[in-house]
């Protein structure tokens, strides 16, 4: 019988605050709530910081997490087949290459794939697409030599295969270094703030409720007018006590939630991610410039070759 007795206290002590926190926030919700104890205006201002911080990094996350997603450039519109994704460009060029037939060509492009399907990204389809279309001119082609179109449709397929591979390589080091630090940001520091922040909110009914309950201890419903059977200096000891401890918790846990909100917007990682994500753009950027630059003028001399042997054999 103790036991239950003791164990019927222990629910009444953690249950009574929870309650008295709850009719608190009823009576404010209704305005019947006589007085509300204000937080400080730094307060305030640090909790909508931490707001807009906290937004920030939903929006932000909410698109940039694309980069999570390989195939967030791939056009919907393009239908590939197995074999289109069984082997990388660089394959398939030695392949052709190899080949003594088209017949051979045509069976080493359509050959079951040994590793795993090619990414789809925007440029590996465009890889894919100049290769085939590289395959299928030269294989009707019946002068000397390769067709120009097909040589630079071929050269085309590798860079943009390179350049695909450069995205990847972005993408991963996007995910690394800016989703997952943002992420940690949102899930961790910025909710160990709210967290906090909730604390102090708990904190803030109770020393009401006390409050209230020091001046007015009889029990009313909402909607019911209190008694106001004394002033705050007739409040006994023990109500003044209990007060104070619910003061002394209140500024507890104001101090203790300015000091996670502070760090919070004091650290340096959002900016520091996002400066990775900079960096990962950029070397992706001017790799692909570097491919480019360096194919460009191959396929400009390709059809400036062209160009002059059709005037030549336009002289005969």
């Amino acid at each position: 019988m103790d036991k239950f007795q003791a164990f019927g206290k222990n629910i009444t002590a953690s249950f009574t605050p929870f309650a008295a926190r709850t009719q608190q926030f009823v009576k404010e919700q209704l305005g019947q709530a006589e007085d509300k104890t204000q937080l400080p205006p730094d307060y305030i201002e640090l909790e909508k910081r931490v707001d807009a911080l906290k937004k920030v990094h939903n929006t932000m996350l909410q698109v940039t997490s694309q980069y999570s997603n390989e195939a967030y450039d791939y056009p919907t519109n393009i239908r590939e087949s197995f074999n289109d994704l069984g082997h990388t460009i660089s394959e398939k060029v030695h392949l052709l290459s190899s080949a003594t037939s088209p017949a051979e060509a045509q069976a080493a492009l359509t050959a079951p794939p040994s590793a795993k399907p090619q990414p789809k990204t925007f440029s590996h389809a465009i890889a894919r697409a100049s290769i085939n279309s590289s395959h299928a001119l030269q294989g009707e082609h019946s002068g000397a030599g390769e067709d120009p179109l097909a040589t630079a449709l071929e050269k085309f397929a590798i860079a943009s295969e390179k350049i695909g591979e450069a995205r990847l390589a972005q993408d991963a080091q996007i995910q690394s270094r800016f989703l997952a630090g943002w992420s940690t940001t949102l899930n961790t520091n910025i909710m160990f703030a709210t967290r906090a922040r909730k604390n102090v909110e708990n904190a803030r009914l109770s020393l009401d409720a006390t409050k209230a309950n020091a001046k007015n201890p009889g029990f009313s419903l909402p909607g019911q007018n209190p008694r106001r059977d004394g002033l705050d200096e007739d409040l006994s000891e023990e109500a003044r006590a209990k007060i104070e401890h619910a003061e002394d918790e209140f500024v507890a846990q104001t101090e203790e939630a300015v000091g996670v909100m502070k760090n919070v917007l004091d650290t340096p990682e959002p900016l520091r991610n996002l400066a990775d994500l900079i960096a990962a753009q950029l070397e992706y950027h001017k790799k692909a410039y570097e491919i480019l630059a360096e194919l460009a003028p191959v396929v400009d001399q390709l059809q400036v070759e062209q160009e002059v042997r059709r005037h030549q054999s336009s002289d005969f």
